[in-house]
């Protein structure tokens, strides 16, 4: 049995990509869930991730300690991860690069927190063209691939890499072309996403910093979270 290790729901936007992946695409696991602060200090996280981080998998013996190359080691046993078309997975591959290396101000400016609602202080010339280029990335996908998903008819890995995004927009009411905003609303009405958001309004962890991060973005209008602990 694969064994993902990943942490708190509400903030790990990195730990969702996996999961989501393998949730959507009925690849069997058990769940492993370390949230951060606490006892899940980097030296508790050293003791199953090599960096430290998560996600993590474990399968056996084979550790896979990174989201990206989680996915692909995935893709080794199940197809079904990347497009069975070459023009889509080629494309496929390379947006969820950019998502995996990219968007440094999107992450700094809206870091996950899927139980709050957030009205920004301000739109950096960052974020905006952060947000310009995922419209245009997921505009592109789903107009050369016919959708309902960004490479296709079927729900790979890109739009796992993307999920996180999903969230951010509901959290910060983040401007988007129509085409995009119902991408992101079929994204959050698939049955992983909201099993994760639900999962995510549960917990009562709060790690301080996460919440700085996020009273530092702007006003929290909201705080859908059972209480915290």
């Amino acid at each position: 049995m694969l064994n993902l290790f990943i942490a708190n729901k509400n903030y790990s936007s990195w730990s969702l990509r996996p999961w989501v992946l393998m949730r959507q695409l009925k690849i069997p696991f058990e769940e492993k869930l370390v949230p951060f602060g606490g006892k899940a200090a980097p030296d508790m996280f050293r003791s199953f991730s090599p960096s430290g981080r998560v996600p993590c998998l474990i399968d056996g013996t084979t550790v896979v300690w990174d989201s990206l190359a989680i996915t692909e080691y995935l893709a080794e046993q199940t197809p079904q991860v990347w497009p069975a078309d070459v023009l889509a997975r080629a494309w496929a591959r390379c947006a969820a690069a950019e998502m995996h290396s990219g968007f440094n101000a999107l992450r700094e400016c809206c870091t996950m927190n899927c139980g709050v609602r957030v009205r920004l202080n301000e739109h950096s010339a960052g974020l905006q063209h952060d947000i310009a280029r995922i419209d245009e990335l997921w505009s592109e996908g789903l107009a050369r691939f016919g959708g309902p998903f960004l490479a296709g008819s079927s729900f790979t890995a890109v739009d796992a890499f993307f999920a996180p995004v999903a969230f951010r927009v509901q959290t910060y009411g983040l401007p988007l072309s129509p085409a995009a905003v119902q991408y992101v609303e079929r994204l959050l009405a698939l049955e992983p996403m909201q099993e994760w958001y639900a999962a995510a309004l549960d917990e009562t962890w709060r790690e301080e910093d996460h919440e700085t991060e996020v009273r530092q973005a702007g006003t929290v209008l909201e705080d859908r979270r059972a209480a915290g602990s």
